[in-house]
């Protein structure tokens, strides 16, 4: 299912090989996700797979994520091939289509293996949803188109998991099920010997072996995934001494990625919140990206929040947007009313930008100045052109609202660290603020003790029998 933890288990497989000298990759066929990543090339792939990349040791490329679904609705989506949108499709639209994928898939899984030892291939969801089992490219039908053996991960958190796992075998053909060649239970916590009589007990029900427990970790890495706790709403703050920041649980908020920084920072308290009354007692809110600006911007008037991100703004309460969130801020966008809090305007064109960026912030003026000169590196994801008087944007300011299309703003520590400075000085915070270490480096410590882990809950042996 998904949250099972498929994307993190591949990215710390990759490590652990990785670590062992292999030259590794990862490779998701057909992957639906709001959070994406710009490879150097200019092309799109999910967020997962460039963390993947990076627990692999290697640039990220288009090949690992040839087809990229990005909901624009509750029926439709984005459909990117290749790294490079293709236009809007409705479900049923592109269920009848996807097989026409099946060279794009295949090819580039083939330039990807060229230099490749082993590759590590994500699933999706569920591997034996058996209406749409005809048409599978991403799971078993996949695994089918490339020859791989499978290991098959399940959730424990939530409980079921022994039906789980028995149901999804039981629910393949034969063929299929000769392909797994392991059962992984995830996400455990607590004494792993009092589920040991459980495994054996499960032998009489299925003949597959368990590859592995691996415990419940708290790691701080990027996630895509629409189910991830962090994005559980809340009504407010439980911690009236730290820094407030809320971040506007936008219905089609994308690439949330983008503050994970403040989620580990001491005296900072981050929130997603649909709360007009949480936004009032924010030292600062922002408005993420959109994979549907317009439509969220509706719902933010329909909600209120468009008035309380405006009475914020009126009592110099911090306000930054970022790439959708920054084309709301504006005066307009096409033909809509923005909010008005920012001199900008944004027009929607056929052609997306998609590119990696870095440099330093020009001069700010006011509220802001902190940030001036400091350095910058991100991407950029948009479909919008927006114009600030008789030039375009790098950063945009108007008193305390900030709007910028970079993505990973927050990423490294100089941006990061003149900001928390403001806020700990506005907030009467008298401490230092923590060394803020870069994302990058975060993420690879992190990697690593994710490999670890695996390395010792794993068996091995049965991991390279699979490999072959």
């Amino acid at each position: 299912m998904s949250g099972a933890g498929k994307s993190i288990l591949t990215a710390g497989l990759l490590r652990l090989l990785r670590q062992e000298g292999f030259r590794v990759a990862p490779f998701k066929s057909q992957n639906m996700a709001l959070n994406s990543y710009v490879t150097l090339d200019g092309k799109e792939v999910g967020r997962a797979q460039a963390l993947q990349a990076l627990a692999a040791g290697r640039a990220v490329s288009g090949d690992m994520n040839p087809i990229l679904l990005k909901p624009t609705g509750e029926r439709s989506s984005q459909v990117i091939v290749n790294g490079l949108p293709i236009g809007d499709m409705d479900a049923a639209e592109y269920f009848r289509n996807k097989k026409k994928y099946v060279p794009d898939i295949l090819n580039a899984y083939d330039r990807l293996s060229k230099d490749t030892d082993i590759i590590v291939i994500e699933g999706a969801g569920s591997p034996v949803e058996i209406n749409l089992r005809s048409e599978d490219i991403v799971n078993m039908g996949l695994a089918e188109l490339v020859d791989a053996n499978v290991l098959l991960v399940g959730n424990i958190d939530p409980g079921g998991v022994f039906a789980q796992l028995l149901g999804t075998v039981n629910l393949m053909p034969e063929k299929e099920r000769e392909r797994v060649k392991g059962l992984i239970i995830n996400k455990f916590r607590g004494d792993v010997s009092l589920l040991t009589p459980g495994l054996s007990m499960f032998k009489e029900y299925c003949d597959i072996p368990f590859a592995g427990v691996i415990p419940y970790m708290d790691l701080d890495l990027d996630e895509e995934d629409s189910l991830s706790d962090k994005l559980r709403e809340r009504d407010g703050f439980l911690y009236p001494d730290k820094v407030k920041i809320a971040v506007i649980r936008l219905p089609y908020i994308s690439n949330y990625t983008d503050y994970s920084v403040f989620e580990k920072t001491e005296d900072v308290e981050l929130i997603y919140t649909q709360d007009k009354g949480a936004i009032a007692e924010a030292d600062l809110v922002i408005i993420p990206g959109t994979k549907n600006t317009l439509s969220d911007l509706t719902w933010m008037r329909k909600k209120g929040l468009d008035t309380a991100v405006r009475a914020a703004a009126e009592k110099r309460t911090l306000v930054i947007g970022i790439c959708g969130g920054f084309q709301i801020l504006g005066r307009s966008i096409d033909d809509e009313k923005g909010l008005s809090l920012l001199p900008v305007d944004t027009t929607f064109v056929d052609e997306k930008d998609l590119k990696q960026v870095e440099g330093e912030l020009p001069a700010i003026d006011g509220v802001y100045e902190c940030l001036a000169g400091r350095k910058f590196i991100g991407y950029e994801i948009h479909m919008g052109r927006t114009h600030a008087g008789c030039g375009t944007y790098r950063v945009v300011t108007k008193e305390s609202v900030l709007g910028t299309y970079i993505h990973g703003f927050f990423d490294g520590p100089e941006i990061v660290g003149g900001l928390l400075r403001m806020l700990y000085k506005r907030c009467g915070i008298n401490k230092a603020v923590p060394q803020i270490e870069s994302r990058l480096l975060t993420q690879e410590k992190e990697l690593d003790r994710l490999a670890g882990c695996l390395r010792e809950n794993l068996d091995m042996d049965l991991v390279y029998r699979a490999i072959g």
